[in-house]
This record gives structure tokens, sequence and C-alpha cells, in this order.
């Protein structure tokens, strides 16, 4: 069951952007439905295990919801300007940047000289690894520098709600499942703000948006069993295996959306993969 729970999230996480790019939609109704299968799942939840938690961790875990929002979002229309195998790998260096960076300045951690160094090299892999996946030899459509370097640019700022989504639970007294359904009604609710501001509340009325609703439940098992995998397989192991969604998902990018790469975009893109899971074995095993 250990080897079960360690395998799942990164088998729910790299086949959720493949998932929702093919049942199709605008990000907007990829987000709505996404929202809303997390929410449903997190009820179920909470009916089966009733947990508790105090209104301080409830409160940040809303908010934490919402912040998600703002990083999901960013994945969702990098999807469509540049594609899932680019976007993933791209978008997954710059949350392990931003959360080690977090974890230094806020947490305190990396308090060591060799905690230091294997670190930075961390990081410095992570920086390279973004760099190859983003290589191109295309000069239009979806493959073009300018579109490359503008979602590139869109993938920096909106991961800043990743990072803070993934850093509020570090603070908390409650944390795991006790903290689900309230992550879920912030991110039901960061959905609401976001649709009034970018006028787009005819998602509520789309289709789509519901069949969507399969890509939530998808992370929500994820989300559960990443849980479960921390309990027994340990912080630092569960981390490591769930990075390896970036290679399912950039797979999935390519197979199942027929994404095409030339020869040494495909090379580029393996070393880059390779980097980025190397730099989140550093920087998280030390």
């Amino acid at each position: 069951m250990s080897l079960l729970m360690l395998l799942l999230p990164a088998l729910g996480w790299g086949l959720l952007p493949p998932i929702v790019s093919k049942i199709g939609g605008r990000p907007a109704n990829q987000i709505f439905g996404t929202a809303l299968g997390l929410l449903i799942a997190s009820i179920g939840v909470f009916a089966v295990v009733h947990p508790t938690t105090d209104a301080k961790s409830f409160i940040m875990a809303l908010l934490a919801g919402a912040f998600w929002i703002m990083g999901q979002v960013g994945q969702y229309i990098g999807y469509q300007k540049i594609g899932i195998s680019r976007t993933m790998p791209i978008s997954t260096g710059f949350q392990l940047i931003g959360t080690a960076l977090i974890g230094v300045f806020i947490f305190g951690e990396w308090s060591t000289t060799v905690q230091r160094i294997a670190g930075v090299c961390g990081i410095i892999m992570l920086i390279i690894g973004i760099w190859f996946t983003s290589i191109t030899d295309q000069s239009d459509g979806k493959g073009s520098r300018g579109v490359i370097l503008r979602t590139i640019i869109m993938l920096l700022f909106t991961t800043i709600g990743y990072c803070i989504y993934e850093s509020i639970p570090k603070g908390l007294e409650n944390s795991g499942l006790a903290i689900f359904l309230p992550e879920s009604l912030g991110m039901c609710l960061g959905v609401i703000v976001y649709l009034i501001f970018s006028h787009q509340l005819d998602a509520f009325r789309q289709k789509t948006s519901y069949l969507n609703a399969i890509g939530g439940l998808v992370f929500s098992i994820a989300a559960v069993s990443y849980i479960f995998s921390v309990r027994d397989n340990g912080v630092n192991t569960a981390f490591i295996v769930s990075q390896v969604s970036v290679v399912i998902s950039t797979l999935g990018g390519m197979l199942v959306m027929h994404e095409h790469k030339s020869h040494r975009e495909m090379v580029l893109t393996v070393l880059g993969l390779v980097l980025i899971i190397a730099g989140a074995f550093t920087t998280s095993l030390f």
C-alpha cells in the first residue's frame, strides 16, 4: 500500500494536464471544473474522515486555496500558449525554486553550510533545466521564441500563487486532510473572483466546465495519496518521487496532445527534465 501511495501523486499530477487539455475548453472552463472536482472530493473526504481544524488554520487554508488558483490558471493558459510539454517543466522548475527560497528566508531552512551549498547547486540545476526545456527551433506558432518568452514571464508571476499555496501549510498547526476542505473552498472562491474580473462568468453555463471536474477528481486522488505517502514513506521520499509527475505530463503532452519537437528540442527537453528532477532531489534532500 505504501508503494501505491508513493506512486499515485506522480501519476495523478502528471495525468492532470493532458486530461484537461483533452477535455478542452478555455482556461476558465478548465479552472472552474478543476476547482469543482476538488470541492466534491474534499466534501467526500470530510464526510468519511471528519477531520478537525482551528479557525486560524481554516482561514489560512482558504487563502492558500485561493492563491493556488493563480498558479493553476497560469498553467492552463500556458498549455494553450506553448503546450503542456513546455509549460510543465518551466512551471515546475519555478515552483521548486520559489518554495526553496521561501523555505530559506522565511522558515530558516538550509541552516548549515553543506545545506546551503547543496541548495544553491540544486537551484542552478533547476534554472539550467528550465532553460533547456524552453529552447525552440520553431519560428512561429506555439514554438516561437516571442510566444515562449511572454509565457515564461507570465508563468514566473503566476507561480507566486503556487509558492504561497505550498508554503502556508508549513506555518499551520493543522495540515493534510484537516485543511483539504477549506483549501478547496478557497479554490472555489478564487475561481469566482477570477471569472468575475476576467468577465468569463459564462463558464458557469458551459458543459465543458463541468466535464473538467474530472481533472479536479484526479488532482484530489494525487493530493490525498501524497498525504498518506508522506506518512508512510517520509517527506523527502514522497516529495522527490512526486516530481516524476513533470516527466509524465511532458510525455502526455507529446503523446496525447501530439505536441511536436525537433530532435534537438527532444534531447534538450530530456536533459532539462533530468536536471529539474535532480534539482528537486538536491534542494529537498538536504
